[in-house]
């Protein structure tokens, strides 16, 4: 069994360098062996300061270095797929952040290469189940403290978009965490996505239709439905309220407390996901170390990014047809039963 995971950190942006400080300052029974950017410099500067860690710009240099024996993928998602295939043929503990790859077919592939190997090695970064909120409202949900669970009222508001963020993005980066979400706190598939466009606000860049309703149905007939707001100009809020059959239960929301002072009240609103969810990316890559160090993982699965892939693809065609869309799934493999 490995003593401790030599890591190689795929990606050296906002995501990859967040984890690459993590990895450095405060998770426990692993380290970075290598940082990889296209990028040589920024590569180079994201090792800075960390002992042995090697700055490289090629993947597959980091995948056949001996010192490496388990990857963070953090790179864009369309460059995930052969980084994945590569990973899992070395058969090492995988981390991949969302998605796991941008579409069905290619995060089905990813599947299919898990379950050839027959054991799981990837865990795919849905960091909101780490969210200490989110464990504490699925609790309540699996204990059925307070009856079934009926309906899901998500909001996922941003303070603006960064250029280039298209349309499909509010699904593809944006509605994929409610997807998850929907389906870790319910056990069950999402099987249909309707996406309605109503007012839109003035604050959207050309070409993107902003904010979206999204209306989704479960297996068993929960009702959920998200308030995707991506240019909200007040800051980063992410909320949950879930209405059960003896109670209602609200997570989320505005951080600290509310004040009540000199005829104001009120409290804060976190300006990025880094602060919102801070912490649940140290519980998650915490878990994925310990987990890996057993050999296991501690988190979503690849069937997991599929799954949430396949819902995607559904939320983009109902963004373009304004139907209800099936969710469409292969037959889940014996490896993640």
């Amino acid at each position: 069994m490995t003593k401790i995971l030599r890591v190689a950190v795929i990606g050296a942006g906002r995501m990859g360098a967040d984890h690459i400080q993590r990895l450095n300052t405060r998770i426990h029974g692993a380290e970075v062996a290598a940082v990889v950017d296209v990028d040589l410099a920024r590569a180079q500067a994201a090792i800075e300061g960390i002992p042995g860690a090697v700055a490289l710009a090629d993947a597959e240099e980091a995948l056949n270095n001996g010192d490496v024996n388990a990857v963070l993928i953090a790179t864009p998602g369309f460059l995930h797929e052969d980084i994945l295939l590569k990973a899992i043929a070395k058969d090492i503990p995988i981390l991949c952040e969302k998605p796991l790859t941008p579409d069905a077919g290619s995060s089905w592939k990813i599947v299919e290469a898990e379950q050839k190997l027959g054991r799981k090695r990837i865990q795919v970064g849905f960091m909101r189940r780490f969210d200490a909120e989110y464990a504490a409202l699925g609790k309540i949900i699996r204990d059925s403290e307070l009856g079934e669970l009926l309906m899901l009222h998500h909001q996922h508001r941003n303070p603006t978009t960064p250029a280039g963020f298209t349309n499909e993005m509010l699904i593809n980066d944006s509605v994929v965490h409610e997807f998850d979400a929907i389906r870790y706190f319910t056990g069950e598939e999402i099987t249909s996505v309707q996406v309605r466009l109503g007012k839109a606000t003035r604050n959207a860049p050309a070409g993107q239709h902003d904010p979206q309703h999204v209306l989704i149905e479960t297996e068993s007939g929960v009702l959920a439905d998200v308030e995707i707001y991506v240019n909200a100009k007040f800051g980063y809020e992410v909320a949950t309220q879930a209405s059960f059959e003896d109670g209602v239960v609200s997570i989320g929301g505005d951080k600290g407390p509310y004040t009540r002072s000199s005829g104001r009240w009120g409290g804060e609103v976190t300006p990025g996901f880094e602060e919102r969810f801070g912490a649940a990316y140290d519980v998650e890559i915490q878990s994925w170390v310990d987990a890996a160090l057993r050999d296991e993982i501690g988190g979503p699965t690849a069937w997991d990014g599929y799954a949430t892939a396949a819902c995607c693809e559904a939320g983009v065609e109902a963004q373009k047809n304004g139907e209800k869309v099936a969710v469409k799934l292969n037959a889940k493999p014996a490896l993640y039963r």
